[in-house]
C-alpha cells in the first residue's frame, strides 16, 4: 500500500465548520462583518427555530450558488454572530438536514450528524486538493486457465464494500476498511446461448446485499456476511427480451437496459418484491443486431442506464439520451439527440446531474430533470477507444490512455491527474469517498479520499 497526500492538514476545514478561523474551503459571502452586525442587533427577538431555519437556508444557498464546500463558511458566519446563534451549532437536526441536502447522505456513519458533515466536507476537500491514499487489490481468478476470469466488466461501491464482476460470471467482493477479499460469487450453470451469456452486465451493492445481473438476463442476490447461499432471483428470457446490456438500481428499483427485441428496451422491477412492473421503450431498437452480438463478441458498449434522484432513470445510446419516470412507467420526461454522437463509456450520472461527452470530446454537465446545461469542459482524448468516465456528487473523472483526469462539475474547472498510471482500464467507478478502477493486468486500483 502506498500513500499520496499533501503536507497541509484538513484540520482547518473542520475548524471552519465548527466556527473556527479556517479558510473558505471553496468560497463564501461578501461582507460577513456587516452582515453579522445587522443580525446581532435583532437576535434577541429571533426564536431559535427561526435562526436554525435561517442557518439551513444560508448553507443551502451557498452550496447551490457557489459550491458544496462553500456551505461551511456560510455556517461559520452564522455561528459567529453571537453566543445565542452559536448555540445553533449544537443542533443535531440542523446538521442532519444540511448533511442530507448538501452531501445526499441518508444514514450516518459517525456518532452525530455534525461529525458526519465534517467528515464529508473534509473528504470533498481532499478530493479537490488531490489528497488520497492509494492501494491495489489483488484477486485470484476463478479459473486460471480462462482469461475471461481476469476481464472485469463492472465495479460497484458501498460504504464498506467493493464488488467486481467479470466476463466469466463471477463477482468478487472486497472489504474496503481492511482491503481484504471476502468472497467470490459464481452463478450455478444452466443452458445458455453464446460464449459470453454469463458476463456481468450490472451490480447493485449495499453493505447488506449484493444484486448482480448477466447478459442473458439472470438476476442473482446474495446476503453479505450471511449464511444464505447465492440465489437466482429471476431467470432471464434472452430469446424474447434480448440481451441485458446494462443493469442498475437502488433500494426501490431495479432497471435493465436491453437490446435485441423491438419495443422492450427497458425493464423495471420493484426491488423489494422482485416483481416486473414495466417493459417497453425503443431506445436500443437500432442496436438490436449489435446486442445479439454481445453474446459471442467483446464489442463496444451499446448503452448505459443509471438511476438518479426524484424517481428517474437516465439512459443513453451513441446518439440519444432519455430520462424516464420510474414512478409512472412508460413516461418519458426528457429526450435529446446529441449532434455527432455520445461516447457511451464516458456517460454517467449522480443524483442530480449527468455528464455527456460528445464525439468532439466536449463534456456537458446537465441537470437530470431538465437536461439544462450547468457547465462544459473539454475532455481531451475522451473519444479514444478504451476511454472510461464516471461522476460522483462534485467531480467528473475520465481515464484516457491509462491516466485518470479530474474536473469539478459545478463550474467545469480542470483540477488534476492522478499520480498513478494504470494502463488499459476495463472498469471505473467513483463515489463520494473512493475511486476504483480495474486494469487489464487483473489489478483493482483503489484511491481513498476519506478524512484520515
Amino acid at each position: 500500500m502506498s500513500t499520496s497526500s499533501s503536507s497541509s492538514s484538513s484540520t482547518s476545514s473542520a475548524e471552519e465548520i465548527q466556527g473556527g478561523d479556517g479558510g473558505g474551503g471553496g468560497g463564501g459571502f461578501e461582507g460577513p462583518l456587516s452582515s453579522r452586525r445587522r443580525m446581532r442587533s435583532s437576535n434577541g427577538v429571533w426564536p431559535e427555530p427561526f435562526v436554525e431555519a435561517l442557518a439551513f437556508q444560508v448553507a443551502i444557498d451557498a452550496s447551490r450558488t457557489i459550491s458544496r464546500l462553500a456551505a461551511a463558511e456560510a455556517l461559520r458566519n452564522i455561528f459567529q454572530v453571537c453566543s445565542t446563534w452559536r448555540a445553533i451549532s449544537r443542533s443535531d437536526l440542523l446538521w442532519q438536514n444540511v448533511t442530507r441536502h448538501i452531501w445526499n447522505i441518508r444514514h450516518r456513519l459517525h456518532n452525530t450528524w455534525r461529525e458526519e458533515y465534517i467528515f464529508r466536507h473534509i473528504t470533498a476537500t481532499n478530493f479537490r486538493m488531490r489528497r488520497y491514499e492509494y492501494t491495489t487489490l489483488h484477486f485470484v481468478p476463478t479459473d486460471s486457465n480462462n482469461s475471461d476470469s481476469l476481464s472485469c466488466r463492472r465495479l460497484a461501491l458501498s460504504d464498506h464494500h467493493l464488488a467486481a464482476g467479470f466476463f466469466d460470471g463471477s463477482v468478487q467482493l472486497f472489504h474496503l476498511p481492511t482491503r481484504l477479499h471476502l468472497s467470490t460469487f459464481y452463478p450455478e450453470p444452466r443452458d445458455r446461448l453464446g460464449h459470453f451469456p454469463t458476463a456481468i452486465s450490472g451490480i447493485i451493492l449495499s453493505d447488506t446485499q449484493l444484486v448482480f445481473a448477466t447478459l442473458d438476463g439472470d438476476i442473482h442476490i446474495a446476503v453479505i456476511n450471511g449464511v444464505t447461499p447465492l440465489r437466482r432471483a429471476l431467470v432471464g428470457d434472452v430469446v424474447n427480451d434480448g440481451v441485458l446490456v446494462d443493469f442498475t438500481g437502488c433500494n426501490q428499483w431495479w432497471v435493465g437496459l436491453y437490446a435485441g427485441a423491438p419495443g422492450r428496451a427497458f425493464h423495471f422491477w420493484n426491488s423489494e418484491t422482485e416483481v416486473l412492473v414495466y417493459v417497453g421503450g425503443v431506445l436500443t431498437d437500432p442496436e438490436a443486431l449489435t446486442g445479439w452480438g454481445l453474446l459471442n463478441e467483446l464489442t463496444e458498449l451499446i448503452g448505459r442506464v443509471r438511476v438518479a434522484s426524484h424517481g428517474t432513470a437516465v439512459a443513453c445510446t451513441s446518439l440519444r439520451t432519455i430520462v424516464l419516470d420510474l414512478t409512472n412507467p412508460g413516461i418519458v420526461l426528457q429526450e435529446e439527440e446529441i449532434p455527432g454522437g455520445i461516447t457511451i463509456s464516458c456517460f454517467d450520472t449522480n443524483d442530480e446531474s449527468m455528464v455527456i461527452v460528445d464525439s468532439r470530446t466536449t463534456a456537458s454537465v446537465r441537470r437530470v430533470t431538465t437536461l439544462e446545461e450547468v457547465c462544459r469542459f473539454t475532455a481531451r482524448g475522451a473519444s479514444r477507444r478504451g476511454t472510461l468516465g464516471c461522476v460522483n456528487g462534485g467531480y467528473g473523472l475520465m481515464c484516457v490512455g491509462g491516466e485518470i483526469r479530474v474536473w469539478e462539475i459545478e463550474h467545469g474547472a480542470y483540477l488534476y491527474n492522478f499520480r498513478e498510471r494504470i494502463g488499459i482500464c476495463n472498469a471505473l467507478i467513483a463515489d463520494e469517498r473512493h475511486v476504483a478502477a480495474c486494469s487489464a493486468d487483473a489489478i483493482i486500483h483503489l484511491w481513498d479520499f476519506g478524512a484520515q
